[in-house]
């Protein structure tokens, strides 16, 4: 959205605030969308900065008595160049808008980063509220690993405290600069050893490195600006996946304290067994069982697949052990490159227990040549008549 374009929207709109607003709901307004869209937490987001500044244009307006007086008479004409095309939103950098706004945020001027962090005059950006991590376990089967699936989950984490829009202080609030390390978050101390005086930093113990404190702190969150609560989030996963392999969702974990940044979620893969397939990286391998009636004369038979089931052909004189390859009936490659293949792993089936008839036959072979390795000479018909008979 250009800047041009979002000039013309009504500042009221802007900020989400009805006409007769008073200065302190025009306030907590715009703290509100200056967090929301603010360059820390939207890295190289044009359109995020484009919003930014057309928050603090619109503030800027309505927070001062003359020039709100102008706008609700006149509209944008009655501004002239203080806004609307070439105005304050699009003429001004962020510093400028940090320097003139410095005190929205708690701070006295500085980078935008300072300001946005704690503020102050001392120097050197403020600590990065960041939230931690998350972990959960997901448990996806074959089938679901083959296409790719989309999951709903429910997590308990810290969200940001509503009341409060997560600044930690009540009603938007109040904040000054904080007194031990000046707005900085830091203090430096010097101590004297044989090698001289040293100076070293640490985080305020005061302000745990804000440089600021709140001078009215928000009930719900007693001044954190993040509450215990629930967050259900989409998952996307990705055909291919492996047990153990772990997915990271950028800002889905814990919010950060008093604005920050939220951490990241992540996923770690859980493989469930499938009945009858085993995997092996993107193969699948399946042990095919069958009689040796079937394994002399040949046969076909059906085996499960992925998606469904395949039949396949068993040649005349199939050796226990043989592998037979359905190419591209694996699963996919987690880069895209292509589908493994299933692999069916032929077990000749030799029975445990036998009637005497059976034996009667089976002894009477025991010392033909069929019979041994290598076989030579074609017992065929003796081994049709003994599959009609196994069935």
């Amino acid at each position: 959205m250009g800047t041009e374009s979002m000039a013309k929207r009504d500042f009221y709109e802007v900020l989400g605030v009805p006409k007769g607003a008073g200065e302190a709901e025009i306030k907590k307004a715009y703290r509100k969308l200056a967090i929301k869209y603010h360059p820390d937490k939207n890295p190289d987001n044009a359109d995020a900065e484009e919003h930014f500044k057309e928050a603090a244009e619109a503030y800027e307006i309505l927070s001062s008595t003359e020039k709100r007086s102008r706008y609700d008479q006149f509209g944008h004409a009655g501004l002239g160049g203080a806004a609307g095309g070439g105005g304050f939103g699009g003429g001004m950098s962020m510093d400028d808008i940090f320097s003139q706004f410095g005190d929205i945020f708690g701070g006295g001027g500085g980078s935008p980063f300072d300001s946005f962090f704690g503020g102050g005059q001392g120097g050197g950006r403020r600590r990065v509220n960041k939230g931690s991590n998350l972990r959960i376990k997901v448990k996806l089967t074959l089938e679901e690993i083959a296409q790719g699936v989309e999951k709903k989950v429910k997590v308990r984490k810290y969200i940001s405290c509503d009341d409060c829009n997560g600044t930690g202080a009540e009603d938007g609030g109040a904040y000054s600069s904080c007194h031990q390390c000046n707005g900085t978050g830091q203090v430096t101390r010097i101590s004297n050893t044989i090698l001289g005086a040293m100076q070293t930093s640490s985080t305020c113990p005061s302000c745990g490195g804000d440089g600021q404190i709140i001078t009215a702190k928000c009930k719900s969150c007693i001044g954190d600006g993040i509450i215990q609560g629930e967050d259900t989030i989409t998952l996307n996963i990705p055909a291919g996946v492996e047990d153990g392999m772990q997915l990271a969702v950028s800002g889905k974990g814990n919010a950060g304290a008093r604005g920050g940044i939220a951490g990241d979620l992540i996923v770690l893969i859980e493989e469930i067994e499938h009945a009858s397939l085993k995997r092996d990286g993107n193969n699948l391998y399946y042990d095919l069982y069958i009689h040796f009636a079937d394994a002399a004369l040949g046969s076909t038979a059906e085996v499960p697949t992925i998606t469904g089931k395949a039949k396949i052909k068993v040649e005349q004189g199939t050796q226990s052990g043989k592998l037979l390859r359905l190419r591209g009936k694996g699963l996919p490659s987690i880069n895209g490159y292509g589908n493994g293949d299933l692999l069916v792993n032929i077990n000749v089936w030799t029975p445990q227990e036998l009637s005497r008839e059976e034996k009667k036959i089976l002894e009477g072979l025991r010392d033909s040549d069929n019979f041994k390795p290598n076989p030579a000479g074609d017992e065929k018909g003796f081994f049709e008549k003994m599959h009609q008979f196994f069935k």
